[in-house]
Protein backbone atom coordinates (compact mmCIF):
# COMPACT_ATOMS: atom_id res chain seq x y z
CA UNK A 1 0.00 0.00 0.00
CA UNK A 2 1.15 3.49 -0.91
CA UNK A 3 2.47 5.59 2.16
CA UNK A 4 0.35 8.63 2.09
CA UNK A 5 1.13 10.08 5.65
CA UNK A 6 4.59 11.81 7.16
CA UNK A 7 5.72 12.35 10.57
CA UNK A 8 6.61 15.78 11.98
CA UNK A 9 10.17 15.43 11.57
CA UNK A 10 9.63 14.17 7.72
CA UNK A 11 7.51 17.41 6.99
CA UNK A 12 10.05 19.21 8.40
CA UNK A 13 12.87 17.98 7.08
CA UNK A 14 11.01 18.47 3.37
CA UNK A 15 10.55 22.11 4.37
CA UNK A 16 14.08 23.06 5.73
CA UNK A 17 15.51 21.36 2.60
CA UNK A 18 13.38 23.18 0.00
CA UNK A 19 14.55 26.32 1.83
CA UNK A 20 18.08 25.11 1.66
CA UNK A 21 18.05 24.32 -1.97
CA UNK A 22 16.55 27.38 -2.29
CA UNK A 23 19.19 29.49 -0.28
CA UNK A 24 21.74 27.40 -2.57
CA UNK A 25 20.08 29.08 -5.66
CA UNK A 26 20.11 32.37 -4.03
CA UNK A 27 23.73 32.14 -2.71
CA UNK A 28 25.08 31.43 -6.57
CA UNK A 29 22.80 34.03 -8.31
CA UNK A 30 22.82 36.89 -5.07
CA UNK A 31 26.37 36.37 -3.87
CA UNK A 32 27.87 36.40 -7.97
CA UNK A 33 29.70 39.72 -7.24
CA UNK A 34 31.58 37.80 -4.45
CA UNK A 35 33.20 35.24 -6.60
CA UNK A 36 37.06 35.99 -6.26
CA UNK A 37 36.89 38.11 -2.95
CA UNK A 38 37.76 36.95 0.36
CA UNK A 39 35.58 37.86 2.61
CA UNK A 40 35.26 37.07 6.26
CA UNK A 41 31.71 35.39 7.79
CA UNK A 42 33.41 36.49 11.39
CA UNK A 43 33.05 40.28 12.13
CA UNK A 44 35.66 39.74 15.41
CA UNK A 45 32.69 41.32 17.78
CA UNK A 46 30.37 38.76 18.36
CA UNK A 47 28.38 35.58 16.62
CA UNK A 48 25.75 37.71 14.46
CA UNK A 49 25.22 35.54 11.68
CA UNK A 50 25.93 31.96 13.26
CA UNK A 51 23.80 29.69 14.89
CA UNK A 52 24.39 27.09 17.97
CA UNK A 53 23.06 23.78 18.31
CA UNK A 54 23.96 21.56 20.93
CA UNK A 55 23.08 18.19 21.56
CA UNK A 56 20.17 17.93 23.42
CA UNK A 57 19.50 21.51 23.34
CA UNK A 58 17.45 23.40 21.33
CA UNK A 59 18.67 25.32 18.24
CA UNK A 60 20.01 29.19 18.89
CA UNK A 61 20.36 27.78 22.46
CA UNK A 62 24.27 28.75 23.17
CA UNK A 63 24.27 25.98 26.18
CA UNK A 64 26.67 26.98 28.91
CA UNK A 65 28.25 29.76 26.54
CA UNK A 66 29.95 27.43 24.94
CA UNK A 67 30.83 29.27 21.52
CA UNK A 68 31.84 33.10 22.32
CA UNK A 69 34.12 35.99 21.45
CA UNK A 70 36.37 37.62 23.06
CA UNK A 71 39.76 39.66 22.48
CA UNK A 72 38.95 39.27 18.74
CA UNK A 73 38.63 35.30 18.53
CA UNK A 74 35.72 32.91 18.14
CA UNK A 75 36.03 30.72 21.00
CA UNK A 76 34.77 26.88 21.73
CA UNK A 77 35.44 26.65 25.40
CA UNK A 78 34.01 24.88 28.41
CA UNK A 79 34.43 26.89 31.59
CA UNK A 80 30.86 26.60 32.44
CA UNK A 81 30.71 22.85 32.44
CA UNK A 82 31.22 20.44 35.34
CA UNK A 83 31.39 17.17 32.92
CA UNK A 84 31.08 17.17 28.89
CA UNK A 85 28.21 14.39 29.15
CA UNK A 86 28.53 14.12 25.09
CA UNK A 87 27.34 17.96 24.56
CA UNK A 88 28.68 17.86 21.17
CA UNK A 89 27.81 21.20 19.28
CA UNK A 90 28.01 22.69 16.04
CA UNK A 91 27.85 26.17 15.19
CA UNK A 92 26.24 26.75 12.15
CA UNK A 93 26.72 30.16 9.84
CA UNK A 94 23.37 31.20 8.17
CA UNK A 95 24.26 30.73 4.29
CA UNK A 96 24.62 27.63 2.59
CA UNK A 97 27.40 27.55 -0.27
CA UNK A 98 28.32 25.38 -3.20
CA UNK A 99 31.28 26.23 -4.55
CA UNK A 100 34.07 27.85 -2.69
CA UNK A 101 37.45 28.27 -0.88
CA UNK A 102 37.31 28.14 2.98
CA UNK A 103 39.96 29.72 5.30
CA UNK A 104 40.43 28.90 8.78
CA UNK A 105 42.97 29.80 11.01
CA UNK A 106 42.81 27.85 14.33
CA UNK A 107 45.04 26.73 17.66
CA UNK A 108 44.03 24.26 20.29
CA UNK A 109 44.29 25.89 24.20
CA UNK A 110 44.27 24.69 27.42
CA UNK A 111 43.00 21.56 28.75
CA UNK A 112 40.51 19.40 27.55
CA UNK A 113 36.93 19.28 29.50
CA UNK A 114 36.33 16.25 32.29
CA UNK A 115 34.31 13.87 30.71
CA UNK A 116 35.66 13.97 27.10
CA UNK A 117 36.11 10.99 24.90
CA UNK A 118 39.48 10.00 24.79
CA UNK A 119 39.38 9.79 21.31
CA UNK A 120 38.52 13.99 21.39
CA UNK A 121 41.51 15.10 23.08
CA UNK A 122 43.08 18.12 20.61
CA UNK A 123 40.17 17.41 18.27
CA UNK A 124 37.68 19.98 17.02
CA UNK A 125 36.35 20.16 12.85
CA UNK A 126 34.78 22.17 10.31
CA UNK A 127 32.03 20.61 8.80
CA UNK A 128 30.82 21.27 4.99
CA UNK A 129 28.20 20.75 2.62
CA UNK A 130 25.96 20.27 5.82
CA UNK A 131 22.88 19.34 6.46
CA UNK A 132 20.48 22.72 8.02
CA UNK A 133 20.71 22.94 11.88
CA UNK A 134 16.32 23.31 11.26
CA UNK A 135 17.07 19.61 10.10
CA UNK A 136 18.98 18.16 12.78
CA UNK A 137 17.04 16.03 16.08
CA UNK A 138 17.35 17.54 19.23
CA UNK A 139 19.45 15.09 20.73
CA UNK A 140 21.67 14.40 17.28
CA UNK A 141 25.56 14.28 17.97
CA UNK A 142 26.28 15.39 14.62
CA UNK A 143 25.09 16.56 11.30
CA UNK A 144 24.82 14.92 8.63
CA UNK A 145 28.38 16.22 6.69
CA UNK A 146 31.60 16.23 5.41
CA UNK A 147 34.20 16.51 8.13
CA UNK A 148 37.45 18.08 7.83
CA UNK A 149 38.94 16.76 11.14
CA UNK A 150 41.15 19.45 12.82
CA UNK A 151 44.14 17.86 15.28
CA UNK A 152 46.45 18.78 17.23
CA UNK A 153 49.73 16.77 18.28
CA UNK A 154 50.18 15.19 21.87
CA UNK A 155 53.79 16.34 22.60
CA UNK A 156 54.95 12.63 20.97
CA UNK A 157 52.64 10.88 18.30
CA UNK A 158 52.02 11.74 15.03
CA UNK A 159 48.56 12.99 14.56
CA UNK A 160 47.87 14.71 11.06
CA UNK A 161 45.27 17.60 10.78
CA UNK A 162 43.00 18.82 8.18
CA UNK A 163 41.67 14.65 7.90
CA UNK A 164 38.66 13.33 6.61
CA UNK A 165 35.58 12.01 8.57
CA UNK A 166 32.41 11.37 7.34
CA UNK A 167 28.64 11.22 9.15
CA UNK A 168 26.04 9.92 7.20
CA UNK A 169 27.76 10.39 4.11
CA UNK A 170 30.83 8.86 2.10
CA UNK A 171 33.22 9.65 -0.84
CA UNK A 172 35.20 8.67 -3.95
CA UNK A 173 38.82 8.32 -4.16
CA UNK A 174 40.67 7.25 -6.91
CA UNK A 175 37.70 6.35 -8.45
CA UNK A 176 36.43 3.82 -5.39
CA UNK A 177 33.82 4.14 -2.93
CA UNK A 178 35.24 5.24 0.78
CA UNK A 179 32.60 4.07 3.91
CA UNK A 180 35.41 3.97 6.02
CA UNK A 181 34.21 6.77 8.93
CA UNK A 182 37.88 8.76 8.90
CA UNK A 183 40.75 9.32 6.65
CA UNK A 184 44.11 10.46 7.03
CA UNK A 185 45.51 13.29 5.47
CA UNK A 186 49.18 13.71 4.59
CA UNK A 187 50.10 17.03 6.66
CA UNK A 188 52.56 16.94 9.35
CA UNK A 189 51.56 17.18 12.91
CA UNK A 190 51.42 20.46 14.60
CA UNK A 191 52.22 19.98 18.84
CA UNK A 192 51.51 22.85 21.42
CA UNK A 193 49.75 26.02 21.06
CA UNK A 194 50.57 27.47 17.63
CA UNK A 195 48.44 28.63 14.95
CA UNK A 196 47.37 26.67 12.18
CA UNK A 197 46.01 27.87 8.79
CA UNK A 198 43.69 25.28 7.20
CA UNK A 199 41.65 25.60 3.56
CA UNK A 200 39.17 23.85 2.11
CA UNK A 201 38.59 23.86 -1.17
CA UNK A 202 34.92 22.92 -2.45
CA UNK A 203 33.66 22.60 -5.84
CA UNK A 204 29.96 21.37 -5.11
CA UNK A 205 29.55 17.47 -5.94
CA UNK A 206 32.84 17.48 -7.70
CA UNK A 207 35.60 17.88 -5.57
CA UNK A 208 37.05 18.64 -1.92
CA UNK A 209 40.63 19.59 -1.36
CA UNK A 210 42.47 20.15 2.13
CA UNK A 211 45.32 22.45 2.21
CA UNK A 212 47.77 22.64 5.41
CA UNK A 213 49.98 25.66 5.05
CA UNK A 214 49.81 26.03 1.50
CA UNK A 215 49.87 22.27 0.43
CA UNK A 216 46.97 19.98 -0.49
CA UNK A 217 46.96 16.93 1.78
CA UNK A 218 43.77 15.22 1.27
CA UNK A 219 41.49 15.13 -2.50
CA UNK A 220 38.42 13.32 -2.78
CA UNK A 221 35.14 13.64 -5.45
CA UNK A 222 31.73 13.01 -5.31
CA UNK A 223 30.72 13.70 -1.88
CA UNK A 224 27.63 11.75 -1.09
CA UNK A 225 24.65 10.66 1.25
CA UNK A 226 25.18 7.36 2.80
CA UNK A 227 22.37 5.69 2.41
CA UNK A 228 22.91 3.39 5.15
CA UNK A 229 22.50 5.85 7.42
CA UNK A 230 18.34 6.52 8.15
CA UNK A 231 18.38 10.15 8.93
CA UNK A 232 20.78 10.40 5.61
CA UNK A 233 18.52 8.28 3.57
CA UNK A 234 15.71 10.43 4.30
CA UNK A 235 17.77 13.34 3.35
CA UNK A 236 18.40 11.81 -0.14
CA UNK A 237 15.00 11.25 -0.56
CA UNK A 238 14.11 15.18 -0.99
CA UNK A 239 17.24 15.87 -2.53
CA UNK A 240 19.22 13.24 -4.36
CA UNK A 241 22.38 11.55 -3.21
CA UNK A 242 25.33 13.40 -4.41
CA UNK A 243 26.23 16.93 -2.11
CA UNK A 244 26.00 19.60 -4.37
CA UNK A 245 26.11 22.22 -1.16
CA UNK A 246 25.38 23.26 2.41
CA UNK A 247 26.24 24.91 5.58
CA UNK A 248 29.72 25.29 6.82
CA UNK A 249 29.72 24.66 11.04
CA UNK A 250 32.60 24.60 13.54
CA UNK A 251 32.66 21.60 15.94
CA UNK A 252 32.89 22.00 19.97
CA UNK A 253 34.20 18.17 20.91
CA UNK A 254 35.57 18.59 24.20
CA UNK A 255 38.63 20.66 24.04
CA UNK A 256 39.21 24.49 23.53
CA UNK A 257 39.78 25.82 20.52
CA UNK A 258 40.27 29.15 18.85
CA UNK A 259 39.87 31.07 15.46
CA UNK A 260 41.24 34.04 14.39
CA UNK A 261 39.89 33.76 11.07
CA UNK A 262 37.34 32.37 9.22
CA UNK A 263 36.88 33.42 5.67
CA UNK A 264 35.17 32.73 2.49
CA UNK A 265 36.19 32.76 -1.28
CA UNK A 266 33.52 32.01 -3.78
CA UNK A 267 34.07 30.21 -6.82
CA UNK A 268 32.47 30.15 -10.09
CA UNK A 269 30.82 26.81 -10.54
Amino acid sequence: MLRTCFTAREVLAGLVLVVVCGGLAAEDKGQSDQRGKWVSLFNGKNLDGWKPKVAGHPLNENYHNTFRVEDGLLKVVYDGYERFDRKFGHLFYQTPFTHYRLRVEYRFVGEQVPGGPGWALRNSGVMVHSEAPESMAQDQDFPVSIEVQLLGGNGSQSRPTANLCTPGTNVVMAGKLVTRHCTNSRSKTYHRENWVTVEIEVRGNESIKHIVEGKAVLEYAQPQLDLRDQHASELAKRTGKLLKGGYICLQSESHPIEFRRVEIQQLSP
